[in-house]
């Protein structure tokens, strides 16, 4: 699938960002600017998100394929990843499926295992609002209000709120999707994926958590360097999952030296 992307750079190794549930490369402006003083930075929206167009299925093995695809169409043989959340672990599904095609490789605050298949906080809220009822963004604020107190994720929540052609407020993300799929998005399958691949990543891999965050817990150590052996940690304190926007600075300085290196 074609997916829509932004190239912040012409020069320097490529480096791909991949954004989480509910985001969009426009998230990463900031960070992709800044990377891009030393790399050829591309921004990817996954598919369902952002401008990429809709389907009706998202595995981490069929999005995996959409970054391979759209790596072919750029000419990129193969690239350093930063993936956040849900990017996160489909620059991990790409690594295991083709490592030859990923370089350095940056996952923030997930882990390659199974997470709890309760309900998702944002997901549940945005699926109660009937858009139709509403007229402006702060009445949609105040219906998420009731179920997500903090104002910065409601804020990042908003960016996808958008008016379609007939001025008819409209998600930019597909949510029936989304929801159809996301045991498939909490999931995780070792190895191939269910198809051929490999059960190791070699390549030099750094985990980068949030102090607050209970994505990345010690507990999943031994699952995930079994999957990617090289992988190191580094822990950004009072941050939580969304770590990057928390502590961008201490972020880049800790991402940068590791590319680098």
């Amino acid at each position: 699938m074609k997916l829509s992307y932004k190239q912040y750079s012409t020069v320097g190794r490529p480096l791909i960002i991949l954004h989480g549930l509910f985001g969009q490369q426009g998230n990463w402006a900031v960070h992709a600017k800044a990377f891009a003083e030393n790399f050829k930075v591309y921004g990817f929206d996954v598919r369902n998100h952002g401008k990429s167009l809709h389907a009706d299925s998202m595995s981490y093995q069929e999005m995996a394929e959409d970054v391979v695809q759209m790596m072919d169409a750029l000419g990129i043989s193969n690239a350093d990843f930063i993936g956040h959340s849900m990017g996160g672990k489909i620059a991990m599904r790409l690594a295991l499926n083709s490592p030859e095609r990923v370089n350095k490789l940056v996952v923030v605050d997930i882990a390659p295992v199974i997470y709890d298949s309760g309900p998702n906080q944002e997901l549940t809220a945005l699926l109660k609002i009937n858009l139709a009822s509403v007229t402006n963004r702060k009445q949609v604020d105040a219906l998420l209000r009731e179920d997500v107190p903090s104002k910065a994720i409601r804020d990042f929540l908003l960016t996808n709120l958008q008016r379609n052609s007939e001025s008819e407020f409209q998600w930019r993300m597909n949510l029936p999707i989304i929801s159809k799929d996301y045991s498939k998005l909490i999931n995780w399958e070792s190895g191939g994926g269910g198809k051929k691949g490999h059960t190791k990543f070699l390549g030099e891999t750094l985990f980068v958590k949030g102090e607050l965050s209970s994505y990345l817990l010690p507990e999943y150590s031994d699952k995930t360097l079994a999957q990617f052996p090289k992988a190191k940690v580094k822990v950004i304190s009072n941050a939580g999952h969304w770590v990057h926007n928390a502590k961008p600075e201490q972020f880049f300085k800790i991402v940068q030296l590791f590319l680098l290196g």
